[in-house]
């Protein structure tokens, strides 16, 4: 395989902190134009966002064209879908809710190759879009370099934690801060950056990497990026699709207006 094909899982390991650009706007063109504007990778929503099969199976071709990784999250226990973006030519796959061991195997069965997984043969597109070698160069290597990343946003999930980073197959956990604090405050409130939590959210990463898995976490304030990365996380999720337009709307508005 080209060096191209897995940059995602490189980085990562190497201690590298990506950032990822958030979609939600089910729009190709636009997809395109997130993957070109200098962030580090650029992240699919299916759950929350608009995404379909049919967007991300073009989504990819738009991120990879600009050989920039491409992650998809899927929706709540569509994990056959991880499978289908793989296919696709995702680099890693986020899956909400994993709140159990249970969860996180089954996730895993759909992400990995024999003996860690179940997941089918039927990688042509991926190979295609990214241009590597496929067959058996392929199979070697896509266990260790497409990345199943697991969500941790509930209670129940931050208890089962150590099982779940335990769980083969399992390539990392993703902290989802808006939910993570609704269980948090047990249903009182929404607030991604909740100071009360910090230290919680902090110690999920730190347990992963003494399990030898990767973390990632969902910045809802991109100021929160560098406390973040210096606990550990990796993939951070640093701006999504309407708030970037907004910002930037905002910043060429107030320069043509003349804003001091």
């Amino acid at each position: 395989m080209t060096a191209y094909g897995y940059e995602l899982a490189g980085a990562l390991r190497a201690g590298q902190t990506v950032l990822t650009a958030w979609s939600a706007l089910p729009e190709t063109g636009f997809v395109g134009l997130l993957a070109g504007a200098g962030f580090d990778a650029v992240t699919l929503d299916m759950q929350h966002g608009g995404h379909t099969e049919q967007s991300v199976w073009h989504g990819i071709e738009a991120i990879t064209a600009q050989r920039v990784p491409a992650i998809v999250r899927v929706p709540v226990g569509r994990f056959e879908m991880a499978s289908r973006a793989l296919d696709f030519g995702a680099d890693a796959v986020i899956a909400p809710m994993i709140n159990s061991v249970d969860d996180a195997r089954a996730f895993a069965a759909f992400m990995k190759y024999p003996p860690l997984g179940e997941r089918s043969w039927g990688p042509t597109r991926a190979i295609g879009v990214r241009g590597i070698e496929g067959g058996n160069a392929y199979l070697g290597r896509a266990n260790a370099e497409t990345l199943a990343f697991a969500m941790i946003e509930t209670r129940a999930a931050l208890d089962s934690l150590d099982a779940i980073l335990a769980v083969e197959g399992i390539d990392a956990v993703f902290v989802g801060p808006a939910d993570f604090s609704i269980a948090w405050t047990g249903g009182e409130r929404l607030e991604p950056t909740l100071d009360d939590m910090m230290d919680a959210v902090a110690g999920i990463a730190t347990r992963a990497k003494k399990a030898g898995k990767l973390a990632g976490i969902f910045a809802a304030d991109p100021a929160m990026v560098p406390r973040y990365a210096q606990m550990g996380y990796g993939l951070i999720a640093a701006g999504f699709d309407a708030a970037i337009v907004r910002k930037g709307a905002d910043a060429v508005l107030s320069a043509a207006r003349g804003d001091r």
